[in-house]
């Protein structure tokens, strides 16, 4: 990389450090590499750091997002994953291997020869699926790829575009459209794991977001409405119609919505739990479907 420089790429980084660090990036010498790593020449890397300094997401200037140890496509516009949705993948994974579903550790690709041959595919839909993130992740979990068939969906054409590239080397299916609206009709009944990181942020509650959520990732992955749960309701009462008995919905809240959606699968006959992982500061809530 050094003979693309007139200087050392050392100076480059430090160079690059310095301008971050004056703009309040918390991680400045990561950014700082991953940037100069992502630059053949200075006036590209020119430009993404005066981007990045002005508050454009790191991940869309990458042109992809680190998620549950795989580097996700995201672009401008794009809704940019994080990491706290790892949960939802870690309790999907959870569900899939006690159904004995042939999952391995995060990260694995498709082992390449059948497993479990005897099992149908596992149906998965990632609901608000945004980049695909959450499917994907799943997808590596497994064992055989052909063990496991993958949906997307998301009402964003721009989302849509980056979940296919994403999705497609797992052999998934990516649709466009309002939430069930969306999806096949064949999938009623069938789904074993719906996940879904629909908006949750309160409406008055937007303006208070960091800046380069706010103004560079669509409001419409953001907005949860009045309280933050309007998706929730949605998804929530429409769920029991596509889970097969004893499939799983799981869906991400904050903290202090977790009760109030609790109560709400439980009113849809979901049998709710609520999760959470201190390390990743992420709860989500898990309803069972019984039949």
């Amino acid at each position: 990389m050094t003979s693309a420089w007139p200087e050392s790429a050392a100076r480059v980084v430090d160079n690059v450090v310095r301008r971050l660090r004056a703009a309040g990036c918390v991680f400045a010498e990561d950014e700082a590499r991953l940037l100069v790593e992502a630059c053949r020449d200075t006036g590209r890397l020119e430009g993404l750091v005066a981007r990045r300094v002005a508050g454009e997401p790191l991940e869309q200037l990458l042109g992809w997002a680190d998620f549950a140890g795989r580097r996700i496509a995201v672009g401008p516009g794009v809704f940019v994953p994080r990491r706290r949705s790892e949960l939802l993948v870690r309790l999907a994974v959870a569900h899939l291997h006690a159904s004995r579903l042939g999952v391995t550790s995060w990260g694995s690709p498709p082992a390449g020869a059948a497993h479990d041959a005897g099992r149908p595919p596992a149906v998965v839909v990632d609901l608000c699926c945004g980049s695909g993130a959450i499917g994907v992740a799943i997808a590596a979990a497994l064992a055989d790829g052909a063990a496991l068939e993958l949906h997307a969906a998301d009402v964003d054409p721009t989302a849509v575009e980056y979940a296919r590239r994403n999705v497609a080397p797992w052999g998934g299916a990516v649709h466009l459209g309002d939430l069930f609206e969306a999806l096949p009709a064949s999938l009623r009944g069938r789904v074993q794991v719906l996940t879904a990181n629909a908006p949750y942020v309160p409406t008055a509650s937007i303006p208070f977001m960091p800046a380069e959520a706010r103004e560079h990732e669509p409001l419409l992955a953001l907005d949860g409405g009045s309280d933050g749960l309007d998706f929730h309701r949605s998804i929530a009462s429409a769920a029991p119609q596509w889970l097969a008995d004893g499939g799983l919905l799981v869906i991400e809240v904050s903290r202090r919505q977790a009760e109030t959606a609790a109560r709400l699968f439980a009113s849809h006959g979901l049998a709710p739990r609520i999760e959470s992982d201190e390390d990743l500061d992420a709860v989500a809530v898990v309803g069972t479907a019984g039949r």
